[in-house]
């Protein structure tokens, strides 16, 4: 999701030099998915006669890291990209971010600094943490994973975090959701660059999608409300989302469900899932909503009803409050 929808390509006059930086038990994917998408990009620039990326892949000491998988990266030292004018820097995540971080003090630091001189930054999934430590995210809007949404959000309360999102763009700050989405922000900074036909050159030849715009929620609700702290209510979920197109889900008839009472069923729902009753309901029509658009071919009207919004309107007002995008442009986007 990005405060600036409609990219508008910028002049790509001389090569630009992208960083990823490198450190110990990092996630392979978060790393290998943007350094792919960026060198498909170099190789069409090049075929059109274009100024390309230079990537360079870094480390605090250099040589060889271990990845979280196993798999070693080799790296060249920071200091070596010392008085290199530097156009992105791109920072994964970690499986086991709270103790990256800890043993990555000095990359903060270097961070810090060389993130006020580069055009923009981007971390994919927990890389926001690191992004979040060198207070570049501070008072933002930001995305990670979203089985990290709450450690981002206790640690730094300043950070507006979407757990919705695939992407946010914050000025010249680039966050994305988990593992993969991180081949979605890669597509959308080469879009911002070099324009759609070169992005669609570019997914075309990774097999991906264009892009998951930060539109697309990048979790199931149903398969969220599973995690174990959500478990008391799995068979109420599994009962809405049967029932959608009916207009008395209220705080009474969940309830019942529940076998609670009305107040305390309103209060336990909250604390247990992070959301209102009212607000759970709305996620799962959208949720329903979305697979229809997806997969079937009724018309809009249709999957209106038939997911409980009543209308077209009333469920055009929900994808716009949500996921920032129409019914029909979703389904222009995502449909099979």
């Amino acid at each position: 999701m990005t405060d600036n929808p409609v990219f508008q390509p910028m002049s790509f006059n001389a090569p630009r030099v992208v960083v990823f930086l490198a450190f110990p038990e990092l996630g392979l994917l978060d790393l290998t998915g943007p350094q792919t998408v960026f060198w498909a990009a170099s190789k069409a620039l090049a075929e059109r006669g274009l100024p390309s990326y230079i990537r360079h892949t870094a480390s605090v000491s250099g040589g060889l890291i271990h990845s979280a998988e196993g798999l070693v990266v080799d790296t060249m030292t920071l200091a070596e990209l010392d008085g290199t004018s530097i156009d992105t820097l791109v920072i994964p995540g970690a499986p086991q971010i709270k103790q990256a971080l800890a043993a990555s003090t000095q990359l903060v630091e270097w961070l810090r600094a060389a993130a006020k001189k580069a055009r923009r930054t981007a971390s994919v999934c927990s890389g926001s943490f690191f992004l979040a430590q060198a207070g570049l995210l501070d008072g933002k809007r930001a995305a990670t994973h979203w089985l990290m949404c709450d450690l981002l959000k206790e640690n730094f309360p300043s950070i507006d975090v979407d757990r919705d999102a695939i992407f946010v763009q914050q000025d010249s700050v680039w966050t994305s959701a988990g593992v993969s989405a991180g081949i979605d922000l890669a597509l959308a900074l080469v879009e911002a660059d070099c324009g759609r036909d070169i992005a669609m050159q570019v997914a075309r030849e990774l097999v991906v999608f264009l892009k998951r715009p930060g539109g697309q929620s990048q979790f199931s609700e149903l398969l969220q409300s599973q995690t174990q702290d959500r478990a008391d209510f799995d068979a109420l979920h599994v009962w809405i989302t049967d029932n959608l197109g009916s207009n008395n889900l209220t705080v009474d008839t969940l309830a019942e469900k529940a076998s609670m009472s009305p107040r305390n069923f309103a209060r336990v729902y909250k604390q247990k899932t992070g959301r209102t009753p009212a607000k759970a309901i709305e996620i799962f029509r959208l949720e329903a909503a979305r697979r229809q658009l997806e997969d079937s071919d009724r018309n809009i009207d249709q999957i209106a009803v038939q997911c409980g919004f009543g209308d077209e309107e009333r469920m055009r007002v929900t994808f716009q409050r949500n996921l920032a995008v129409s019914p029909r442009e979703y389904r222009k986007r995502f449909s099979r």
